[in-house]
């Protein structure tokens, strides 16, 4: 089967810090600050920030494509302000057979370039990338950063 790599970088108006600490906050803070995105993410195993943490996200009602993901988190490195996260069930799955993705923050002048990237091995030759995946993180991004100016 098919495997890619698909990346987008984003600027972000927030300091490089806030958008990172905004983002491994994102088990709470997703649910409440982006409640049209996300419906709930809870933690299944360890504390939803170290490395073999297991989340289960639900996403909101009009979410493309994924209703439920189960994400496990798999490299974080705090200075270089890294995560990296596989999918290992949920909708996702049906058109993936592996779905990796890392995000990279990095300071920008006071504001924040947010690199986000996959890498997916497709379920059969009929499914396309994952460019909804990746315009719904870019909107996460947007959303949050709108988020933390209000």
């Amino acid at each position: 089967m098919a495997s890619g790599k698909l990346d987008v970088e984003v600027e972000i108006k927030a300091s490089a810090d806030k958008f990172w600490h905004s983002i491994r906050d994102s088990t709470t803070l997703f649910p409440r600050l982006l409640p049209h995105q996300y419906k709930s993410i809870e933690v299944l195993e360890g504390d939803g920030k170290s490395v073999g943490s297991v989340r289960l996200v639900h996403f909101a009602e009009d979410s493309p494509i994924v209703k439920v993901a189960k994400e496990k988190i798999e490299a974080i490195d705090e200075a270089s302000k890294t995560l990296a996260y596989s999918v290992i069930d949920g909708d996702l799955l049906k058109y993936y057979k592996n779905f990796k993705a890392h995000l990279f923050v990095s300071a920008k002048g006071g504001a924040s370039l947010v690199k986000w990237e996959c890498h997916f091995e497709k379920a059969s030759e009929d499914v396309p990338d994952p460019d909804v995946i990746r315009d719904f993180a870019v909107k996460t991004f947007h959303d949050l950063e709108a988020a933390l100016k209000a």
